[in-house]
Order: structure tokens, then C-alpha cells, then sequence
């Protein structure tokens, strides 16, 4: 059964989220990823459950959505699977099982949640927003700092040295991302996969000019410079104090 969902989906409640979507009905899976894509987030597709598998352990996700009646290898086994390898990224899983005892096998092979199909979108959102919200307080990692660098992923803000520095979404986006990553180098694929959801080289310098609109954000002013260029390599982050 098609999946319904809302014609005009709410903005989301926080950030810029990036999830992945594990469903075998193309057009379902399509609607869903446009309507996320709407609301401000990015969304990867995974046809079957063992594609599924393979990008949710490759990838850093805030969210998976995932069906439970899927090819290859059904949802609540990829849940499993990954739970068994201690991956905790929160799970909504959709389905049109929806009895009680249905919703009871799903969270116990855990799942975070469980939505019954079909569903109204805005209530999809809503679920995921909840979700992230709690997995944000429960793991304390709300906030990153780098040096006298500040992010705080629930109030959407920066600071550097207690100065607030006003950022674009796609901005917040990717200093996040080198933020949770301070220390390594960050390729210019793992920005492209994972800030922008390419997974092809679109031949642009879309990368260079944000990170350089980045840099002039974030280290002009200070003695410090903590945004670096990796030559040959991709970009760090690092507190340069040290």
C-alpha cells in the first residue's frame, strides 16, 4: 500500500538532518526523500535491506527510516544486526503491520520507533525530530568546541571566543561535520557524501567555496586560525594552541 503523506511538510524543529531512508517501493522512497528534502534535510535511498546494512554502517546518519518488509533481508534484521555491532543511531521503522504485537517485535529488535503505514508526513517528521532530540540529550554531545570554536547542534549557534558567528545552513552543516571530526582529515568525498549527499564528483568547486566562505567566518579576526587545508589530502580542524 502507497504510503501517504502531507502535501506541505512542516520545516524541521532543529538543524539540518541527514538520514537514510532503507525502502523497496521506488515511488514511496522518492516521495518520502523530496519531502524531507523540503523540509531542510537530506535524505539517502537503499533499495533492500542488505544495501541498507551496508550504507547505514558506512555512513553518519542522525535518523534511519527503515521498512520492515524489505528484499534480501527484512528491516528488523538489519535493526538487529546493527544494534549487535553497536551502532545506536535512533531507528523509525515503517510499516504496514500494524498491530500491537507488531509495534512490540519491532521496537524489541530495536527500533526507536515505530510508524504504521500508511502515515501522514507530518507526523513522520515530527517522529524524527523527537527522535533526535532525545538521542542529542542522552548523549551529551550537544554542543562541539575546538579550541575557543563553539557549536551548539540544539540551539543552531557559534561562537568564537564568545562572539556569535552567523552561519548559512549548509555553513553549519559542514563545520559540524570537521567539528565532530577535529583533529582528522576530512576528504573532499566524505564532504561531498556526507555534507551535500553526493555520491559522484559533481566537478565544481562547490567545496572550496564554502570552506573558504567558512574560513573568512570563522578564523578572520583571530590570531589563531584553526580551519586548515590538507594539501592533496582535504581540510582539518584543529585547535592550533596545541
Amino acid at each position: 500500500m502507497r504510503d501517504s503523506a502531507a502535501a506541505n511538510p512542516t520545516p524541521a524543529g532543529r538543524g539540518e538532518m541527514r538520514l537514510l531512508i532503507v525502502e523497496d517501493d521506488r515511488e514511496a522512497a522518492e516521495y518520502l526523500r523530496k519531502a524531507l528534502h523540503e523540509a531542510g534535510h537530506m535524505a539517502e535511498l537503499a533499495r533492500d535491506g542488505e544495501e541498507g546494512l551496508a550504507l547505514a554502517q558506512g555512513g553518519d546518519f542522525d535518523v534511519l527510516v527503515v521498512d520492515r518488509m524489505l528484499p534480501k533481508r527484512d528491516g528488523l534484521s538489519v535493526i538487529s544486526e546493527l544494534r549487535a555491532r553497536g551502532d545506536k543511531t535512533p531507528v523509525l521503522i515503517l510499516s504496514a503491520l500494524g498491530q500491537v504485537d507488531d509495534r512490540v517485535t519491532g521496537l524489541r529488535a530495536g527500533g526507536d520507533d515505530y510508524l504504521a503505514k500508511p502515515y501522514a508526513f507530518s507526523e513522520l517528521l515530527a517522529r524524527i525530530e523527537a527522535l533526535t532530540r532525545r538521542t542529542t540529550q542522552q548523549s551529551g554531545d550537544t554542543v562541539y568546541r575546538v579550541g575557543d570554536l563553539e557549536l551548539d547542534r540544539l540551539s543552531h549557534r557559534v561562537t568564537r571566543g564568545g562572539k556569535d558567528i552567523p552561519l548559512q545552513p549548509r555553513e553549519f552543516r559542514l563545520l559540524e561535520y570537521l567539528m565532530r571530526h577535529a583533529g582528522q582529515v576530512v576528504t573532499r568525498t566524505m564532504l561531498l557524501e556526507n555534507v551535500w549527499d553526493y555520491h559522484f564528483d559533481p566537478q565544481t568547486n562547490v567545496i572550496d567555496v564554502h570552506v573558504s566562505r567558512l574560513r573568512a567566518k570563522v578564523d578572520k579576526g583571530f590570531d589563531c586560525a584553526l580551519l586548515h587545508t590538507v594539501r592533496g589530502a582535504g581540510y582539518m580542524i584543529r585547535d592550533g594552541a596545541r
